[in-house]
């Protein structure tokens, strides 16, 4: 059985990725404790792979706060520390990074954007992925190792994070029902966005771990937008919530997504693949709220 070697593999989307490749590889999941790609030097990292031999190796690992240095960190450095290391140990394996949709920037209203859209992020975040995207492109075409980087859009589902809308607000709504409250507070929502399931997104790592030839760049999205208000409308839905949602002065995260009124992926690349998600939006939104609200009680 090929060994799949995956970083990040208790994390959000990492957690769903072990799952999806264990059906057909052996899943070696180093955690931060054992070896933490921030730190860990390129020699540390050869050792690592040359020990288990992948035949894929996947970063799950990321940032959606911080500063530019932190984002260059975990997304930019960490990316040229896993190409040098595994260009070295395992030339043979398919290294595999999940990048953002935040590279493309500012699309227009209306466009499902291809992998061949000019990339122009408009903040730190986007262009800490671009930069690691443009260094797995470099080491692919210089033949020194077998890449693909997936341009993921909004993952949602199961264990979402709070740092991202749809897990703040169902935190929030978990703590308004337990307070009986009225209304939840947000960000402006008058975003849209291509919400594409975590557990889709985990097949799609599975899909390009497999297939014997990927592109470097692969949208993983749905193919369908969205607007944020109409998702959260849903959520408090499922939630049984009939209050007020309020919107407010955006913070860090809702300036980002401010910047970028409208994102929505072309995924004909993926699809020929054969890969296409699964889970209508319905699905992963009832999803976020079964595990949200079987949380311990929030008292803030």
């Amino acid at each position: 059985m090929r060994t799949a070697l995956i970083f990040g593999a208790n994390g959000f989307v990492g957690r769903h990725v072990r799952a999806a490749l264990a059906a057909e590889h052996h899943v070696v999941a180093p955690g931060r404790a054992e070896c933490d790609l921030l730190v860990a030097t390129v020699d540390r990292l050869t050792e690592l792979v040359d020990a288990h031999r992948p035949a894929v190796v996947v970063n799950c690992t990321g940032r959606l706060t911080g500063s530019d240095h932190d984002m260059m960190a975990a997304h930019a450095l960490v990316t040229a520390k896993l190409v040098d290391a595994v260009a070295t140990a395992a030339p043979r394996a398919r290294l595999v990074r999940l990048g953002s949709a935040g590279e493309y920037g500012v699309v227009p209203t209306g466009v499902a954007v291809p992998e061949t859209w000019p990339a122009e992020p408009v903040s730190g975040y986007g262009l800490s992925h671009l930069t690691a995207t443009r260094l797995m492109e470099l080491a692919v075409a210089a033949g020194r190792l077998d890449g693909v980087v997936l341009r993921v859009f909004n993952p949602i589902g199961p264990g979402l994070s709070p740092q991202n809308v749809l897990g703040r607000a169902a935190r929030l709504l978990r703590v308004a029902l337990a307070r009986d409250a009225t209304e939840i507070t947000l960000g402006p929502l008058d975003a849209h966005r291509d919400f594409v399931d975590v557990r889709d997104l985990a097949l799609a790592v599975a899909a390009v771990a497999s297939a014997p030839a990927t592109p470097t760049v692969l949208n993983v999205g749905t193919g369908r937008a969205v607007q944020v208000r109409a998702a959260i409308r849903a959520l408090a839905a499922a939630a049984g919530f009939t209050g007020a949602v309020v919107e407010a002065t955006p913070d860090e995260a809702g300036r980002r997504s401010a910047a970028v009124p409208w994102m929505c992926a072309d995924v004909a690349d993926a699809r020929r693949l054969g890969w296409r998600p699964a889970h209508e939006l319905t699905d992963s939104i009832k999803a976020i709220w079964a595990e949200a609200r079987e949380e311990a009680p929030c008292t803030s």
